[in-house]
């Protein structure tokens, strides 16, 4: 696979997209396009020695900031991310993966490669550390204002992904609620429930917010307001769980001893709570394969993403999430 990487977006420059990208070669087969400004990238090659012809500089001049607005952004033409979507459309890359500003990103996968047949609003879809097997959480940030039709959709592709991507047989869709009861809920979630329940999809009712980690569903649906915020709010809390344990464990000799017997599963514990392990979210619904990253991400972070998003790509998910859709007509 092709991967066009926007080197430029991230919060950490462009230092740490390079470095995930060459541990990507390492651990991947996968072709890497650097897109950015070749007179930063490619030094920064040449201080590494890299001679890898799995890896190049795609030039692009401009940059979007995180604080543009998203409409504004598609007039830089020649941004990283607008280079990186053209070189998908034009044949020269399979995915794209970024970790610059969200609604660019979205805006420009939108305008370039435009939605899926019959698909109405594209949907980023989060994974969540949920008990015993990762479930996901859609949409978390690409549609704020949602029409039921759009929060079925969502759940089409959600169990689309958890199914040929996530590997779960006949994934079970909750739709996020502020009660299990059927009678619970605004007019939006009443009717997209009606819908879900006359569809094919194992529909099982309304999601509450303990359900997020609770194993209970594996594919939570709402719309893209509530799901960012619950995505923001569970990154700031993992890291204070973290930070909270080590504050604890540093305040007494024995609890520090106890840490240390307790380390390799304080590792897994951390582990299952990194995002970096997960690399990143896709933006399902579009004619292409992206992954949305956090604009703090590390390298790992990166490596992990550029796996996904060549895994993405070679398991068909868009063609998957068609035929699911056709499914329900």
């Amino acid at each position: 696979m092709r991967i066009a990487l926007d080197a430029m977006g991230s919060d950490r420059g462009p230092d740490i997209m390079v470095e995930g990208a060459l541990a990507a070669l390492d651990r991947t087969e996968h072709d890497i396009l650097l897109v950015g400004d070749r007179h930063i990238l490619e030094p920064m090659l040449a201080r590494r020695n890299v001679r890898n012809r799995r890896i190049r500089v795609v030039h692009a001049t401009q940059v979007v900031g995180m604080h543009e607005r998203a409409k504004e952004s598609l007039k830089k033409t020649d941004s990283s991310i607008a280079v990186a979507m053209q070189l998908v459309k034009a044949g020269e890359a399979d995915c794209v993966v970024s970790a610059g500003h969200t609604g660019a990103t979205v805006a420009a996968a939108i305008m370039t490669w435009r939605a899926l047949p019959g698909i109405r609003r594209p949907a980023i879809a989060w994974t969540i550390p949920a008990r015993e097997v990762p479930s996901v959480l859609l949409d978390v940030g690409a549609t704020v204002n949602c029409k039921p039709i759009h929060l079925y959709q969502f759940a089409v592709m959600g169990a689309a992904f958890a199914e040929h991507v996530m590997k779960t047989e006949r994934p079970c869709v909750g739709l996020l609620n502020i009660g299990e009861e059927a009678t619970k809920g605004n007019e939006v979630t009443l009717e997209t429930a009606q819908m879900l329940r006359r569809s094919r999809l194992n529909f099982g009712g309304n999601a509450e917010g303990r359900d997020l980690v609770g194993g209970q569903f594996n594919v939570m649906v709402c719309d893209g307001f509530v799901g960012n915020i619950i995505l923001k709010f569970a990154e700031a809390l993992a890291e204070w769980i973290m930070v909270a344990i080590k504050g604890e464990v540093s305040k007494n000799v024995l609890a520090t001893l106890g840490a240390l017997a307790m380390k390799p599963v304080l590792r897994n514990f951390k582990r299952r709570i990194d995002y970096a392990e997960y690399g990143g979210a896709p933006l399902l619904g579009l004619n292409g394969v992206c992954i949305i990253c956090h604009g703090k991400s590390n390298a790992k972070a990166i490596t992990n993403a550029i796996r996904v998003a060549g895994e993405s790509a070679r398991l068909e998910v868009n063609k998957h999430i068609l035929e699911k859709l056709h499914e329900g007509k």
